[in-house]
């Protein structure tokens, strides 16, 4: 983690570090830690997919569901956009499986 947190010293729009950072945050159980580098990663590379899934479950874990819906939807908006199919498949099943 220290890793990380020192390459995005350097270059804070370092979407591989951002990432590896939120996912880090993720496994050690720092739900709401990761949902805030995931929007910071979002706000620098809005066309990261892998953000609005990983993003979406940790919101799904903290409860908020309605934000986890609206971040998948996004997810959704932009996968269309840059025709990536497969995280785009992987956020609808997600967005389909939350409650209604």
């Amino acid at each position: 983690m220290e890793i990380l947190k020192t390459m995005l010293a350097q270059n804070p729009r370092d979407s591989f570090a951002r990432y590896g950072l939120a996912m880090e945050h993720v496994i050690n159980g720092e739900l709401e830690q990761a949902v805030a580098e995931f929007r910071v990663l979002l706000e620098y590379n809005p066309d990261y997919a892998a953000a609005y899934f990983h993003g979406g479950q940790a919101l799904e874990k903290l409860g908020r569901i309605e934000d986890a819906r609206a971040m998948y939807q996004t997810g959704i908006e932009t996968t269309t956009r840059t025709g990536d199919q497969h995280t785009k498949s992987e956020l609808q099943g997600a967005l389909d499986m939350l409650p209604i």
